[in-house]
């Protein structure tokens, strides 16, 4: 069994708070990938310096291969005391899922992750030992195709306490919750946002601890692949487009000047939309072999925002309904943040006088400096990116 993830988080921070409490870090080894959630005690900045250290500590020493022996004498001997409190402490969550389906998950002291498979919540062989005065909880089992995995910290099961709910909302209903939202057509960042949505409408807007919810769910790999502007050297149209139909993933074109030299060397002809569902993008078009296929720089440009906007959050139903939107650069975004585990960029380097206007705004005017943003907007939602340059 050779697993890809889907995985994403959404934090609320504490009323009043510029800074989280909550740290989650996503990793990927050669071999695995890891989802890290730590919760600092208490809230604001102090909170923070103790989700942060921890995660980080946890993380790069796992991505080193250490023990989880060896990361908690580190953590316990790092963390700054709390002068007021007199001790230093954050709890946290690892999972981490090998490639060949193999997961092993460790908590402390944070809600128990929820696993749902097969439309129900999965019950885990927990084991328990004590490291460091600290009561940790591991278990290690196989994966399937299509489990969802739901980290938390305590910040969910307090959702309410002592407004809508007496004694907060519980694991239980949390996981019944998460039962009804996980269909397996669901995206980890629509699952996540639904959860961390609902944590919300509990605290009545008014977070009383910051709250995080993080969820991984084991899918096929998905690969998408796009293609835009022309090579700098027009012998190489060929090969672009050869190497780019030959990947397996689902095929999108952005840029006018691109998709006619796909059409050519396919010979298939591109017939423009006309339905025009935003004035302030060109129509999308249609190409057989190709799922999608759009204007270049203005399309990707808003794409672009998209997919920042969701990495930098919150969103909310807002945003969805945005991303649900049938212009070329919602469609653009909505593949790559909920249908693609590996994104796959065919860049032509060839000039494009009309981008080169010096009255156009910075950020219309060179097709590669968007690129390199988008790789990097992409690559920190724990999505692979890989650049190939004509």
């Amino acid at each position: 069994m050779n697993v890809s993830i889907d995985a994403a988080y959404k934090s609320l921070n504490k009323v009043k708070e510029e800074l989280c409490g909550d740290k989650v870090e996503m990793l990927k080894t050669s071999d695995s990938n890891i989802l890290i959630l730590a919760d600092g005690m208490g809230s604001g900045v102090k909170a923070n310096i103790l989700a942060t250290l921890t995660s980080k500590i946890l993380g790069t020493m796992f991505l080193n291969g250490a023990s989880i022996d060896d990361c908690i004498e580190t953590i316990a001997k790092t963390l700054p005391v709390c002068q007021v409190r007199q001790v230093a402490y954050s709890t946290f969550s690892i999972l981490q899922v090998f490639q060949d389906g193999q997961v092993y998950l460790a908590e402390f002291d944070n809600p128990s992750c929820i696993v749902i498979r097969k439309g129900k919540v999965l019950s885990l062989p927990f084991t328990e030992r004590v490291l460091e005065n600290k009561v940790i909880r591991e278990c290690r089992f196989q994966a399937e195709q299509n489990d969802c995995f739901i980290l938390m910290s305590d910040g969910v099961i307090h959702a309410g306490v002592g407004n809508l709910l007496n004694f907060g909302w519980n694991w239980n209903n949390v996981a019944d919750y998460a039962l009804l939202a996980a269909k397996e057509t669901l995206s980890a960042s629509r699952l996540a946002n639904t959860l961390i949505k609902a944590c919300d409408d509990l605290y009545l807007s008014l977070p009383g601890d910051d709250t995080t919810v993080a969820v991984l769910r084991v899918t096929a790999a998905k690969k998408i692949d796009l293609f835009t502007g022309p090579p700098r050297n027009p012998e190489d149209d060929r090969k672009l487009i050869r190497e780019f139909i030959e990947s397996q993933g689902k095929k999108i074109i952005c840029g006018g000047t691109s998709a006619n030299i796909a059409s050519r060397i396919l010979k298939h002809p591109l017939v423009t939309s006309l339905n025009y569902t935003d004035p302030s993008l060109p129509p999308i078009a249609t190409m057989e072999g190709i799922d999608l296929v759009t204007e270049g720089v203005l399309t990707l440009s808003r794409a672009l925002d998209l997919v920042k906007r969701y990495k930098d959050g919150p969103v909310d139903e807002q945003f969805f309904e945005e991303l649900d939107k049938d212009n070329g650069g919602s469609m653009v975004a909505r593949y790559i943040i909920e249908d693609c585990t590996v994104l796959n960029l065919y860049v032509g380097k060839a000039m494009n006088e009309a981008h080169q206007n010096p009255s156009l705004p910075f950020n219309l005017s060179i097709r590669l400096h968007l690129i390199e943003q988008l790789k990097e907007a992409i690559s920190s939602l724990g999505k692979e990116v890989n650049i190939y340059y004509y």
